[in-house]
C-alpha cells in the first residue's frame, strides 16, 4: 500500500530508512509529548523494527507509513483499530528540520481521507497530551473535532499529564476543510 499527495509519498518502511527515522525520534523535542523517550544508538534497531513489522493494518495489527519528501524520509504516521467496531486511531511524528511547511498537514489529510475512502472505517481519533498544541492545531486543520479533555488521566515520564481526544466521521471529510475534487493517487 502506497500513496502520494502533492509533494509526498506515504508508504511502509524499508530498511533503508533507518536512519532517516532515527533522526527523527532521537530528539528530545520531537518525543517530549510521546509516549517513549527519544531513541538512542543502543536501541534505534530495535524500535524500528516494530515499525517495519508494522506493514499492515488489521484488526491485530498497526500499520506503521513512512512519509517521504523528494529525498527524505521526514516522517511517521501509525494506525491501528482501538477494538471500537470499525474506528482507527492514527498517530504520526515529524522531523522537527520539516516543521512549518505544511507537510504534516498535507500527510495526515491524505491518510485520513484513505482510512475513509479506502479502507471503509467508520471513524477516526486521535488521542494527544494536552500540552501538545502543535497536534492540536493540526487536528483542527484538517477538520477534526475535540471531543474530550481527560484531566491529569496519564501517568506519563513522571508525572500527571491531560489528554484530548480529537475524531472525526466520514461526514466531517466530506464537509468539512479536506472537501476536494481531487481523488487519492493510489500507486
Amino acid at each position: 500500500m502506497e500513496f502520494t499527495t502533492e509533494r509526498l509519498k506515504l508508504r511502509p518502511f524499508k530498511s533503508t530508512d533507518l536512519q532517516a527515522v532515527f533522526n527523527i525520534y532521537n530528539n528530545e523535542e520531537t518525543c517530549r509529548y510521546l509516549l517513549h523517550d527519544k531513541w538512542t544508538r543502543e536501541n534505534m534497531q530495535e524500535l524500528f523494527e516494530k515499525k517495519l513489522e508494522n506493514s499492515s493494518l488489521t484488526k491485530e495489527t498497526s500499520l506503521s507509513l513512512a512519509v517521504e519528501d523528494s529525498s527524505n524520509v521526514i516522517g511517521d504516521l501509525s494506525i491501528w483499530y482501538t477494538g471500537v467496531k470499525d474506528t482507527v486511531e492514527i498517530g504520526y511524528s515529524f522531523s522537527s528540520q520539516n516543521s512549518g511547511k505544511g507537510y504534516a498537514t498535507e500527510a495526515v489529510s491524505q491518510l485520513v481521507k484513505y482510512l475513509f475512502e479506502v479502507v471503509k472505517v467508520h471513524r477516526i481519533q486521535a488521542t494527544l497530551d494536552a500540552r501538545n498544541l502543535a497536534s492540536q492545531k493540526l487536528c483542527e486543520r484538517i477538520g477534526m473535532r475535540k471531543e474530550a479533555h481527560f484531566k491529569q488521566d496519564y501517568w506519563s515520564k513522571g508525572e500527571w499529564t491531560d489528554s484530548i481526544v480529537f475524531g472525526m466521521l466520514v461526514e466531517d471529510l466530506e464537509n468539512g476543510r479536506l472537501q476536494s475534487k481531487k481523488r487519492l493517487n493510489l500507486s
